[in-house]
């Protein structure tokens, strides 16, 4: 169920799956195996408390889902409805994690990506790209101009934070994973140019 059906109390309620009772089944369920670890009680590695993250979505439901997602787990968000409000949040403040949707009006997100890499302060700030739209995922994954992850719509409160799990430093912070030329351009000063 994503986490859209649970805000909204759309989703499906579905009977509890009996407990298997063949030995093999009854074996599996003992095993130690790192797989065999519920989700939810593996340990998280979550950004520290007080990160903050802008969401850049059109829509209000989408915002207000990340928005409580985030909050829940001791983020600061600020929230724009279109590409041109959430720049300017980001010239305000500059957040440490920033969520973009890729289609939205005015600006789209590919545009709002591209200006946050050309301005020097913000082109540290990693980016996790969202959409719900196939031939926009198609671009994106086409285009690589510098989101650090993607997220496909709807998507579950799981999901959010294995993304942000992939994108923290050791001490806890979201940062851009770089590659080779990328990092060697960014620690001469020199600002690469994004396509």
């Amino acid at each position: 169920m994503s986490i859209f059906d649970r805000l909204w109390g759309g989703g499906r309620k579905t009977a509890p799956q009996p407990k298997a009772t063949t030995p093999a089944a009854l074996s599996a369920e003992d095993s130690d195996a790192p797989g065999s670890v519920d989700r939810r009680v593996r340990p998280r590695k979550n950004a520290c408390k007080g990160t903050k993250a802008l969401i850049i979505d059109d829509s209000p439901t989408v915002v207000a889902a990340l928005r409580k997602v985030l909050r829940s787990a001791g983020y600061q968000t600020r929230e724009a409805l279109d590409a041109e409000h959430g720049l300017t949040l980001m010239e305000q403040e500059v957040p440490d994690l920033v969520f973009l949707d890729i289609i939205l009006p005015g600006m789209n997100g590919f545009g709002a990506l591209r200006a946050i890499r050309k301005n020097p302060s913000t082109q540290h700030v990693p980016v996790i790209m969202i959409s719900g739209n196939e031939h926009a995922t198609e671009q994106f994954y086409a285009n690589r101009i510098g989101a650090d992850d993607f997220m496909k719509k709807p998507f579950s409160r799981y999901e959010i934070f294995a993304r942000i799990e992939n994108l923290l430093d050791p001490e806890l912070v979201p940062r851009r994973k770089m590659d080779g030329a990328e990092a060697a351009s960014h620690s001469t000063g020199h600002i690469s140019p994004v396509p």
